[in-house]
């Protein structure tokens, strides 16, 4: 299958917190979309590893995905390196995506940072031609995104543009409660963490909030809820 858009993720939730709402608003327009998470998250203060997966489902099937697939490399050990390169390189001729979108370049995870540098390279070596991948055992085409943009997270990045999301930011609300072990906070997952605070997503739609407050005096329009992605 060839998708329009893919989201590369370091973790499960960081496409939802932070370009849930561009891939949602680009299905409603008929775009083919994914996400190829590299890590189960399994590092995480909160939850496990069956929960992870279990509310990426749920996720996925509020974004209406037509594909989603974890590579499982280490939470916080993963490097960018030949191995794992070759594991995004098949994904990526797999899918064929036109649009990668990438972690931030530089966040306050150090996953973040270097799944973004991961993604980049191996975008740029899945169109070489001897670079030589098999997936079911079939030789696989060589094939580069035609673009690569990086979404912000959590340290704050000036952006290149800004998407509307205002007709489905209610349901990138619901994309990132669905990971409510992360997200919700009560002793039953875990010990509280900095993105378990009461106040967290409040925080990242008071970004949307800004950016669309940007765009607002920009079109001279009412009201804009924007998702924000580096150029």
């Amino acid at each position: 299958m060839k998708l329009d858009i893919l989201a590369v993720a370091a973790h499960p939730d960081d496409a939802e917190l932070s370009c849930s709402g561009t891939l949602l608003i680009h299905k409603l327009k008929g775009y083919k979309t994914g996400i190829i998470d590299l890590t189960q998250g399994e590092l995480g203060s909160r939850g496990s590893i069956e929960l992870r997966r279990q509310e990426s489902e749920v996720a996925s099937k509020i974004m209406k995905l037509d594909i989603r697939e974890n590579l499982e490399l280490r939470d916080g050990f993963f490097q960018n390196d030949e191995e794992s390169q070759l594991k995004l390189i098949r994904m990526i001729r797999k899918y064929q995506p036109d649009i990668v979108l990438a972690n931030a370049p530089q966040d306050r995870h150090p996953d973040h940072g270097r799944a973004a540098l991961l993604t980049k390279d191996a975008c740029y070596y899945s169109g070489l031609l001897k670079i030589e991948t098999t997936l079911d055992g079939m030789m696989q085409k060589p094939c580069r995104p035609k673009k690569v943009f990086n979404y912000i997270q959590d340290q704050y990045l000036e952006p290149d543009f800004v998407i509307d999301i205002s007709e489905v930011m209610s349901l990138k609300v619901d994309c990132i409660h669905a990971y409510t072990s992360q997200f919700v906070n009560d002793d039953q997952n875990g010990p509280a963490t900095y993105i378990s605070s009461n106040n967290y997503t409040d925080r990242v739609m008071y970004r949307n909030n800004l950016f669309g407050k940007k765009l607002e005096c920009l079109t001279e329009k009412d009201s804009y809820l924007c998702m924000d992605i580096l150029g």
